[in-house]
């Protein structure tokens, strides 16, 4: 265990900096061509094997295992913002006036590239990992449809797919889990 906690504060104050960079430049629904090009950024530094622009504004990278094919998972972020003034006044509080990250859709994001960096510098796995960071999950149609129609995982067979998202309501360290 004092392995994993040393990894993750190793990474952390980059995870923290790109969760405070997307929250100060927060997009709504559809329109997150700052986020996806950060995003996008991202994840070719970190050595995704593929990344893939689905829609202008979605982003999907895909991390092959070191150990060769097996099941494939694909790991879910949101990264949309709300119209809502943000008086935080933290020092990475929102630029853009009437637009904030209240949802935690940018907390969602780092804890994402958390876990596809982790992945990607040990890569010993048998199997594919999808990383989907979708916009526009509070509009309606929604993202996720948006994306999936275009076939991001085709000719593979993802057996499930982890959606996360904040709960403030659990206790720090604790995650709960729903089928759906």
């Amino acid at each position: 265990m004092s392995e994993i906690k040393a990894y993750v504060e190793s990474i952390f104050d980059e995870l923290v900096a790109i969760r405070r960079d997307i929250h100060a430049h927060p997009e709504v629904g559809m329109t997150e061509v700052r986020t996806s090009a950060l995003i996008r950024a991202e994840l070719e530094k970190m050595g995704m094997d593929e990344v893939q622009s689905p829609l202008p504004t979605a982003v999907v990278g895909l991390l092959h295992g070191g150990k060769g094919p097996g099941k494939c998972v694909a790991f879910r972020a949101d990264i949309d913002a709300l119209p809502v003034h943000e008086e935080t006044g933290l020092p990475f509080a929102s630029q853009n006036e009437g637009v904030m990250h209240a949802c935690g859709h940018d907390m969602h994001a780092a804890v994402l590239f958390g876990v596809l960096k982790t992945f990607a510098e040990a890569p010993d796995f048998r199997g594919t990992l999808f990383g989907l960071f979708q916009p526009g999950e509070e509009c309606n149609p929604g993202g996720a449809s948006l994306v999936l129609a275009e076939k991001p995982f085709e000719g593979y067979d993802v057996r499930a797919v982890v959606g996360e998202h904040v709960e403030p309501q659990l206790e720090v360290g604790t995650l709960g889990f729903r089928a759906g």
